[in-house]
């Protein structure tokens, strides 16, 4: 994601990705809301999500390998593929795509809806299953 890119108007989120002005999206279930903003100065670059009290953060690459992982898959995938691909050793980092050790278990729950946000991935969310998929 370049540094000048934003949420789409029609993304429902009022922020603008930064610090100040945190993206504000909801879980893929619609049940959970969180925040989240890009932390370019970070080292490494970060994506920060802000869940209640927990601060969870992952390399801001992590955008765009989720986004080649799909294309590469080529098809809808569970999130819990796309959990089990954050953590494998083949991902593209080599393993846990989390800056801290724990909490492990989170990235599809948080990642996959910043990509239908700005438009690269659509997510959905049948009864009992969520999936995702690039577009």
């Amino acid at each position: 994601m370049s540094k000048t890119q934003t949420a789409p108007k029609n993304a429902g989120s009022a922020g603008s990705g930064t610090e100040e002005r945190p993206w504000v999206l909801k879980t893929p279930s619609g049940q959970s809301e969180f925040s989240l903003y890009r932390d370019e100065a970070a080292e490494p670059p970060a994506l920060v999500v802000q869940v209640g009290k927990t601060r969870l953060r992952y390399p801001l690459r992590c955008i765009e390998d989720l986004v080649a992982m799909f294309r590469k898959h080529g098809d809808w995938m569970l999130f819990g593929s796309v959990e089990a691909w954050a953590v494998s050793p083949k991902n593209p980092v080599g393993g846990w795509y989390g800056l801290k050790k724990r909490p492990r278990g989170r990235f599809a729950m948080y990642v996959p809806p910043v990509l239908k946000m700005i438009g690269l991935t659509e997510v959905e969310d049948n009864p009992g299953t969520f999936e995702c998929g690039a577009i």
